[in-house]
């Protein structure tokens, strides 16, 4: 009974042992593909990884710092026009909005996965700034002036360029809407829904995301921010 589990042993751990080198062999190709097929930026950044899937439109118009990570499922999409092909009725065409658009990720930014933006006018992220999974940026709002037409085919509106500053930590699902400036090492807590601007040295959460705490350089330490300081005047 012995003799014979020994071989099977054997198999089992040599089964398991050449998965675990297939899985680091495939993951080295992955990357290796994901490097060789990215597009022609706006520039010519040093050290930006990509992986794979993901979606970029119109990479003439991004640009990068050098030292960037952004993770699998990725959009990047500097719109030139809308609607594009696919949001356009199938039985009329609907005068295009023209933009000219531009997107700026900056040294040692990090994305875990899923990070999408889109950019009507200008997104901007700052150095070092780290983003979590399944983030949605887009410095543009689809048209909901008629109720009587599907909202796709509306124009875009309130569109306002969208400022990241550097060294922020933007948290899990959070949404960026059009407008919002974050300021200098700032946090945005998940599932937050952020619709107005955030100061530096914040930490801001919720929906819509609300100030919840400030950095005191005097004392160097965090500060809660009572609910009614954050209502607007």
């Amino acid at each position: 009974m012995l003799s014979r589990m020994v071989p099977c042993r054997f198999f089992s751990n040599l089964t398991k042992k050449i998965a675990i080198k297939l899985g680091i062999l495939l993951q080295d190709v992955n990357e290796i593909i994901a490097h060789k097929t990215l597009p022609h930026f706006a520039n010519n950044p040093e050290k930006l990884r990509i992986d794979l899937p993901r979606r970029i439109m119109n990479p003439e118009r991004i640009y990068f710092g050098n030292n960037v990570f952004i993770g699998p499922g990725s959009l990047l999409f500097a719109m030139t026009h809308y609607p594009t092909v696919s949001m356009q009725p199938p039985d009329r065409r609907l005068p295009v909005q023209q933009f000219d658009s531009k997107i700026t990720i900056g040294s040692n930014v990090t994305a875990t996965e899923r990070l999408q933006i889109a950019a009507c006018i200008d997104v901007s992220i700052g150095d070092d700034v780290m983003f979590a999974s399944n983030i949605y940026i887009n410095d543009a709002m689809h048209g909901f002036e008629d109720a009587n037409v599907p909202y796709k085919y509306q124009n875009l509106f309130r569109i306002a360029p969208i400022r990241i500053n550097s060294g922020c930590w933007i948290g899990q699902n959070v949404v960026i809407l059009p407008g919002v400036e974050i300021g200098k090492n700032s946090i945005i807590g998940a599932n937050s829904v952020v619709t107005r601007s955030i100061p530096a040295r914040s930490i801001a959460a919720g929906s819509p995301a609300r100030v919840i705490k400030q950095w005191d350089m005097g004392t160097s330490k965090w500060f809660s921010i009572k609910e009614t300081e954050n209502l607007p005047e």
